[in-house]
This record gives structure tokens, sequence and C-alpha cells, in this order.
């Protein structure tokens, strides 16, 4: 075991990667990064930790923000509950007095699970908590030739321990992140670089040719299909918006007035159901286009198919409580989720001038 952990310390000393989470020592810096690091590549974290430090350069400053500017921040990163978890962990922190020292009082912030903790405890700290997150799951499952399902509360536990084992607990800062980036950039999820691997003569998945089985999962991911129809409602200077409730995929991001139907909807059929005449019925509507029809869209358990119409009317309904009045030049204020982002750059792209199809 030692062996293992000397071998990947030695390479991290001359590959690892050299990123600005690395040079500190301070807990909030190091959790904001872990936190834009979930779900997230490196590459495209990077600019994103860049500026939430520098807008929120300590946790105080974090937690007295307003959550649409935290949002905003967010917007493109995706997974939104990161960012209001964030927020109200901040919160947290700032009443307590201090960030938390311990493996326990760090996990008991909003948003924070074992890998977060592990994570932060042994980066700021010291302390000898051995992480594992996707990487850790894949060396680990390769180079042993475990084949548990990682995804089960047996796999959980089996490599927990194992992690644990394995961990140089004299240094477990550099530990920890010696075995992630070896898992990023050495033996990786597809095409592992087993040819340059400092461990291609002890892995056991590598001799019995089960680099590409491991590791293993017991249940496949259940993918949901949604059909989205924005009403992209303006008049000649302002637009309606809407704040996106709880319980659902981009919680409080903004959007264009919505009608979700069960499948797919062609114009006319949408424009007749009871749940969009209600909705334009406010209106005194001028002119409807189909702007763009079925953009796909892919999240980790669902495929959203959504189309968006062009809905010139006279007058806004100043009187809703769910819809805003937008003016054109405010768009940028709101957080909206990346497929809403791509209609408001087609819409302030164009200028009303793209070839819509006209719905007679």
């Amino acid at each position: 075991m030692d062996v293992f952990s000397s071998k990947i310390i030695k390479w991290y000393q001359v590959n690892g990667r050299n990123l600005p989470w690395r040079e500190t020592a301070d807990p909030y810096k190091i959790w904001i990064s872990e936190i834009i690091l979930q779900q997230t590549r490196v590459a495209q974290g990077y600019e994103y930790y860049r500026r939430f430090i520098a807008r929120f350069p300590d946790v105080e400053a974090l937690a007295a923000a307003e959550e649409v500017e935290v949002m905003s921040l967010w917007q493109g990163l995706g997974y939104y509950s990161r960012a209001r978890n964030l927020h109200q962990a901040a919160k947290q922190v700032v009443a307590q007095g201090m960030f938390p020292v311990t493996y326990d009082t760090v996990k008991s912030l909003k948003g924070v699970g074992d890998y977060t903790a592990a994570a932060i405890c042994s980066f700021a700290y010291g302390l000898p908590c051995a992480v594992v997150d996707g990487n850790v799951y894949r060396v680990l499952s390769r180079w042993l030739g475990v084949d548990t399902p990682i995804d089960t509360a047996a796999g959980k536990k089996e490599f927990a321990a194992l992690a644990d084992q394995l961990l140089d607990k004299e240094q477990p800062a550099m530990y920890n992140q010696a075995i992630m980036d070896f898992g990023a950039m050495v033996c990786t999820p597809s095409l592992p670089r087993c040819e340059h691997c400092p461990l291609a003569d002890s892995c056991v998945a590598l001799s019995r040719k089960q680099v590409n089985d491991l590791p293993c999962k017991a249940r496949k991911t259940k993918v949901t299909d949604r059909y989205f129809h924005y009403l992209y409602i303006h008049t000649d200077t302002h637009l309606e918006l809407c704040k996106r409730g709880e319980g659902d995929i981009w919680q409080s991001l903004y959007e264009f007035p919505l009608v979700e139907t069960e499948g797919p909807c062609e114009p006319d059929d949408l424009l007749s159901l009871p749940s969009c005449k209600l909705l334009l019925d406010k209106y005194e509507v001028l002119q409807i286009s189909l702007m763009e029809k079925e953009r796909k869209h892919i999240l980790s358990h669902r495929r959203v198919f959504a189309s968006c119409y062009d809905i010139k009317v006279k007058h806004l309904d100043n009187e809703s409580d769910r819809f805003q009045g937008i003016a054109y030049g405010e768009l940028n204020k709101f957080p909206v989720s990346n497929l809403v982002s791509h209609f408001f750059s087609l819409i302030l792209k164009r200028n009303h001038k793209i070839n819509a199809y006209v719905i007679k």
C-alpha cells in the first residue's frame, strides 16, 4: 500500500496541475473551489472560481450578497442548487462566527457531503481525511480490481475504507490532490494512458484486460423527456420574465412564461391548449411566430426539448404577480439556465430580424 501512495505522490510532484486554490490554506477559498468543481471540469471551473473570489473574497461578502447576484455569477455552471447551498452555508458560517475546523462541523454546512468535508479538512487543516470522488473510485477500482458497484451502499462503504487505508496520513493534502489529478489525467474514464502509468505493473484491471469495465455501477440512470414551450411575450422595449419555483430543475432562475406538454406539440395545437389560451388572454396579441422549434438540451436525468415562440403584444401584463416586465438592457441582471440564455442571445442578436415561421 505504501508503494501505491509513494508512486502517486511522486507522479504528482512532476505532473500535478498548478491551480489557484492549491496555493492557499484558506478553508473558504478551498470550499468555493470544491463546490464549483462538483460536476464541472477544471478548465470550465477555473474562470468561475476567479470571478467568484474576486466578487466574494471572503465568507462575509458571500453571506451579505443577494441570491440573484450569486445565481448570476453561477450562470452557465449548471446544478444551481450548489449556488443556493453555498449562499445558505455562508450565512451559517457567519452566524457561527468562524469557518468550522473539524470534519463533522464542516460536513454540517449546507450542501457539504463526505467528499467536500474531507477535501476541505485535508487541504486547509492537514487532517487525515481521504477524499473519494469519481477519480478516486476509478483509480482504486482499476488498480485493485474491485468490481463492487460504486453506486451502492456496500460499494461506497468499501471504497471509503480502501481510500482511508491507502491515504498517506503524513501528507494527506498532497496525497489527495495526487490521486485526483492522477484519475483526471492518466486513469481517465475513456482512453486511459496505461502506457504512461507508473502503476501499470501492479494494476489488476490492466493485467486482466478489465480497464474499460471498471468501475462498475449497479443502476443505469433513467432519463426523462420533457417538452417546454417558452412564450417570449414582448413589446418593442420590454419583455415578460418569471422566476421558477421550488421543487424542479432550475429553481430560482428566470425564464419566459412557460407551457409544458407531455409530448411534442405542433404550434397550432399548442396555441389551442387551455393553459396557453389562459396565459395569452391577458394580452392584446399583435403577432405570433415560431422562433425555434424543439431545441434539445441535455441534463443528467432529463432531455428537455424546448420551443420558443415570439409573441409581440401591445402592452405587458403589469398586474400579474408571476411576471415581471424587463427592459432589454436589464437582461444580464437575471440568472437564467443555459437554455434560456441561448434564447436571450437569439433575441439580442436578431433585433426581430430572424426568419420566423409565422403562424396563421
